[in-house]
């Protein structure tokens, strides 16, 4: 270990002979220098010495950036976020991967923009489901402004999923209408059933009936929708809430077309409450039961004036 350290030292004074100018050369060499501050990096971590790594990958960026070489300027900064992330200083990680993608986005290279936000996304998420929204959000509109849909409406589907995990319902509707239209766009109808059925949910969490029932009249647009599994299951459900019918709510609400939907949704559909507390419908009695129950009715009547 104190040998790679010692290593790492040795880089970094090399780099710094780099940047040094004199009366023979009058610029530093950048280039160099980088290279220099990228070996000491590596060593650094490989000596566990996180901290120092993390500021050789500072120093390492600096240079490229002098030397404007945005693209390995943002991995540098990529990698301290990296070091970060290893010594659990999550939030402060984050901010110099969006550094990157910054650049990257500068440097004419989106995708790598986008990818690294998805990463930052998937780092913070447990500890900042917010932060981690924001960054979904902003990978997808890099790829959205590339005219990649496919992959920015993923991006979109994790951010409407967090959403609601937070409750953040109204928030949750833009995005989830956002998701759909995409999802149109593409052409991938039996997905945009699913995100009706999230639609539905998340309005009737925000005890919104007019909305959640326009999500399903705009759908029956689209090809298949209408007369499809899913149209008759909300159908069934705004039917069961208008009414006030717990017992046709639960049973849309507990069935596998719902329990199998992604989790945070599932879980809308168990947690459904009718307004005002719902009310049960009375079980159908049949013909016999219904005469039986009617008989002593009948009885009581014909010796209600007594045998005189």
């Amino acid at each position: 270990m104190a040998q790679k350290i010692n290593e790492a030292h040795e880089h970094i004074a090399k780099a710094e002979k780099y940047l040094k100018t004199s009366f023979m050369k009058w610029k530093p060499d950048y280039d160099s220098a980088a290279s220099e501050y990228s070996k000491a990096a590596v060593a650094f971590k490989n000596a566990k010495q996180l901290d120092q790594a993390k500021e050789a990958y500072l120093l390492e960026a600096e240079a490229h950036t002098n030397h404007r070489s945005l693209f390995h300027a943002a991995k540098a900064f990529e990698q301290a976020g990296m070091m970060l992330k290893d010594m659990q200083r999550l939030p402060e990680a984050i901010e110099f991967i969006e550094k990157a993608s910054m650049m990257y986005v500068e440097n004419g290279t989106p995708d790598t923009a986008a990818m690294a936000l998805d990463r930052a996304g998937k780092l913070i998420e447990p500890l900042d489901l917010a932060k981690a929204v924001h960054l979904y959000q902003q990978a997808a509109g890099v790829f959205e402004n590339e005219e990649r849909l496919r992959q920015a409406v993923e991006l979109i589907g994790k951010a409407s999923r967090l959403l609601v995990r937070q409750q953040k319902f109204d928030e949750a509707a833009v995005s989830l209408q956002k998701e759909k239209n995409m999802y149109k766009e593409i052409e991938n109808y039996p997905t945009c059933f699913k995100k009706t059925i999230a639609q539905v949910l998340v309005h009737l969490h925000r005890v919104d009936y007019v909305a959640a029932d326009r999500c399903v009249r705009e759908s029956y647009s689209i090809p298949g929708f209408s007369g499809s599994e899913d149209c008759i299951a909300m159908e069934q459900l705004l039917q069961g809430y208008d009414e006030q019918d717990d017992d046709q709510v639960n049973r849309v609400c507990t069935s596998p077309l719902l329990r199998y939907m992604d989790n945070d949704y599932a879980k809308l559909a168990l947690s459904l409450q009718v307004p005002g507390g719902g009310k049960k419908k009375k079980p159908a009695a049949s013909a016999s039961g219904a005469a039986g129950e009617a008989q002593p009715e009948e009885d009581e009547d014909e010796y209600a004036g007594g045998l005189c």
